[in-house]
C-alpha cells in the first residue's frame, strides 16, 4: 500500500465510522450523526481493471442506497485508480470539497508552534473528557451524542489536548498514533482566543506526545478554503503531500 492510501486508512481508523464493510480493497462506511466525510467510501486500489471498478461502484451504491445516504467517494491521487474518476463522472458523480493531506516532522512542530500568550495553560489526557468535548462541540456544533460515541470507538493510542486561558478551555485538539505516524484531528479554537497562540500550543503539545509515542511523522486533513488553518499548519511545518477531493452522487 502506498503512502497516500496508508495515511487515509489510518485516518479512517482514527475517526471510525459506526458501520463499515469491505468490498475488495474498498472500505464502505456509514456514520449517522457525524460529519459527512466520515461516511465516505475509500475506493483504494490503483491497479483495478475497468470491469472490477464498475462492479465495486455498484456494490458501494447498493450499500449506501440500503442506508438511505448519498454515495460519497474519497478521491485521493496515488490511492485510487485513475480510471475511477472517469467512471464516476459518467455516472453523474459531482465534485465536492477540496482537501489537503499534509505531513510534518514531529520534532520540528514544537519549535515552530510557539505560543506568544504567556497566560496559556496546556493539559494533556489519554481519554476524552467532557470538558474537552464540550469545548470542541461549542465550536463545531452538530448532534453531540454520535460524536461522543465516535471517540469511544478509537482503538489506537490517543492524546487529547486542552488549552486554557483565564480558567476557560479555549482550544482543543486530539491525536491518534499508529505505526510511526500521529494523525491530528478535532482542532477547534473559540473565537475569543484566536490569534493568541492557542492552536499552536495544542499542536506543540500533540507533537511532543507523538514524539514520546514513537511517531516521528504527523499528518492531518485541512480544507483548502480554510485559509486560517492553512496558514497555521504551514507556519508549524506541515506541507501538502497530496490534494484530494470527493465525488458524490445523491440518491
Amino acid at each position: 500500500m502506498g503512502l497516500e492510501a496508508g495515511l487515509q486508512e489510518r485516518a479512517a481508523r482514527a475517526v471510525p465510522a459506526e458501520y463499515g464493510a469491505r468490498a475488495g480493497k474498498w472500505l464502505l462506511r456509514h456514520a449517522p450523526g457525524c460529519s459527512w466525510w466520515i461516511g465516505s467510501v475509500l475506493p483504494h486500489g490503483v491497479g483495478a481493471e475497468r470491469t472490477e471498478l464498475e462492479e465495486l461502484i455498484s456494490v458501494a451504491e447498493a450499500y449506501t442506497t440500503e442506508r438511505g445516504i448519498p454515495t460519497l467517494m474519497q478521491m485521493t491521487p496515488g490511492a485510487v485508480s485513475p480510471e475511477l474518476d472517469t467512471l464516476l463522472e459518467a455516472r453523474g458523480y459531482e465534485h465536492q470539497a477540496s482537501v489537503s493531506l499534509q505531513t510534518a516532522t514531529t520534532s520540528e512542530v514544537p519549535a515552530l508552534a510557539t505560543a506568544p500568550h504567556s497566560s496559556l495553560r496546556v493539559r494533556l489526557e489519554k481519554q476524552p473528557t467532557r470538558t474537552w468535548f464540550e469545548a470542541w462541540h461549542s465550536v463545531v456544533g452538530g448532534d453531540p451524542d454520535p460524536q461522543w460515541r465516535l471517540l469511544q470507538r478509537i482503538e489506537q493510542r490517543t492524546a487529547y489536548v486542552s488549552v486554557e486561558l483565564g480558567g476557560k478551555t479555549v482550544a482543543v485538539g486530539r491525536s491518534v498514533a499508529e505505526a510511526g505516524w500521529a494523525g491530528v484531528f478535532g482542532m477547534a479554537t473559540r473565537p475569543e482566543a484566536r490569534g493568541k497562540g492557542a492552536a499552536g500550543a495544542v499542536l506543540a503539545a500533540l507533537a511532543d506526545w507523538a514524539a514520546a509515542n514513537n511517531a516521528p511523522r504527523m499528518y492531518l486533513h485541512v480544507e483548502h478554503e480554510n485559509e486560517g488553518a492553512m496558514r497555521l499548519y504551514k507556519r508549524v511545518g506541515f506541507t501538502e503531500l497530496v490534494p484530494f477531493s470527493f465525488r458524490v452522487k445523491q440518491r
